[in-house]
């Protein structure tokens, strides 16, 4: 560290320095490429904004303003590296050196790649992969390092018949795999987002094309990364075929929740906001997915329920193809009271609450003399089961309860005659002193 502070020692490595800034810059081939990476940036910085201004009017009040709107801020690094490419290669066809044009191009594309990557994948790993991909291939490729590289990855490889898996055959099927799968993945969201704002569709045929469209996407995105591989798509077949006696002996009730998905997904029976109650649960269906049913309750509780649940049992549906539901409660008053007035009370306290459906009308009808009170029975119609049902039959007791309270009429509470039976009649004696006992 010495050596550094030391003024000859200083002098020398500057000297050494500017010897080398001399030799490999300041010649006129190089000089002429640095001119002419600086003369495609201005060219970059003068043509990318108006070329943004003139793509954001074509795009103003089209299907491509949000993609326009995201693209602008690229446009500067992609005009630059076509410009840069451009002289590149006119460079190479006419003999020229070039190297510091090819040096600029690599760091270019590494740097679109990194932006455009950052800007369209979500997780931050892949967009991290991506990044450290790009520059990894920039910098081999600075170093002319990229072909050897390439020539030893292809080196480590094992035959399989007629088949040649090297390891740069499956570096590429792993990337293909990743692009494809994304490009996948970000195609059917688009499309199931396409196919939930459709009005011609219900519910279920929403999630049903959905899936198939995803399960196919994602099927094509795998065999296509696997075909890169050079291996032949027809020996597929002996896998399926070992894959259906599996599922035929183990994967049975698996391959029935799936099949009674999509039958679920046909029939329409069941659909996302319908209010069930199957196996002792009971809530409103949240989503239909491939294996089970999502039902969540009035506590908030998520169940998921196999959807062979919903074809080998019974299932009710309160929303099925009406959402109006009844409600029964049962109302006793004492046997003194006048029992018309209290059917007109229990009707009028029941259109009180703001839930009950005005048609069909509530109705409260004399079900029986029971044996403590008389027995009445309030029916009303509520068109909202999926916000719950106990809340309306308790804001229309508390309004029966207030307005018995104001009219006096009574709920009787039980009651019991109790009646004492003798075998013999009693015998009453009165004792005297002087002439003894008398009986009565």
């Amino acid at each position: 560290m010495e050596d550094w502070f030391n003024s000859a020692g200083l002098a020398a490595f500057l000297a050494a320095a500017w010897s080398w800034f001399r030799e490999q810059v300041l010649v006129v081939p190089n000089l002429l490429q640095l001119v002419a990476v600086a003369l495609t940036l201005a060219a970059a910085a003068f043509a990318a904004p108006r070329l943004g201004r003139f793509l954001a009017r074509i795009a103003a009040d089209g299907r491509w303003r949000r993609f326009v709107g995201g693209a602008q801020e690229l446009l500067l690094p992609l005009v630059w590296l076509l410009l840069v490419g451009i002289t590149w290669q006119a460079a190479v066809l006419q003999g020229w050196p070039a190297r510091i044009l090819e040096i600029a191009a690599s760091l270019l594309m590494a740097w679109v790649v990194i932006n455009v990557a950052s800007r369209l994948i979500r997780n931050p790993i892949w967009a991290r992969a991506v990044a450290i991909s790009a520059w990894t291939i920039a910098a081999l490729n600075i170093l002319r390092l990229l072909d050897p590289t390439v020539a030893l990855l292809d080196s480590f490889a094992i035959q399989f018949g007629a088949v040649r898996i090297s390891m740069l055959t499956v570096t590429k099927s792993i990337f293909a795999l990743a692009v494809l799968l994304w490009l996948a993945t970000v195609l059917s969201e688009t499309l199931e987002s396409r196919l939930r704002h459709s009005p011609n569709l219900t519910p279920s045929v929403q999630v049903l094309f959905g899936k198939l469209l995803k399960f196919s996407l994602i099927t094509i995105a795998v065999l296509a990364a696997i075909s890169t591989t050079g291996m032949d798509l027809t020996a597929l077949a002996v896998f399926g075929g070992a894959l259906g006696v599996g599922i035929g002996l183990g994967l049975q009730r698996v391959v029935a929740n799936l099949f009674s998905g999509l039958i679920l997904l046909l029939d329409k029976s069941i659909k996302p906001g319908d209010v069930v109650a199957v196996a002792g649960t009971y809530g409103w269906v949240n989503t239909l997915g491939g294996r089970y049913v999502s039902v969540v309750t009035r506590d908030g509780i998520e169940h998921l329920i196999p959807n062979e649940e919903f074809i080998t049992t019974r299932v009710e549906n309160w929303t099925h193809s009406d959402s109006k539901i009844r409600i029964k409660i049962p109302i006793g008053v004492h046997y003194n009271t006048d029992v018309e007035r209290a059917l007109e009370i229990c009707v009028a306290c029941a259109a009180k609450v703001p839930r009950v459906l005005e048609n069909p009308a509530p109705v409260c009808q004399l079900r029986a003399f029971g044996d403590n009170s008389v027995d009445l029975e309030l029916r009303l119609w509520v068109g909202d089961p999926m916000n719950g049902i106990n809340n309306v039959r308790s804001d229309t007791l508390r309004q029966i309860w207030k307005a018995f309270h104001e009219e006096g009429i009574e709920i009787p509470y039980p009651q019991r005659d109790l009646h004492l039976r003798s075998a013999e009649p009693l015998r009453v004696s009165i004792a005297d002193g002087g002439s003894g006992a008398q009986e009565a």
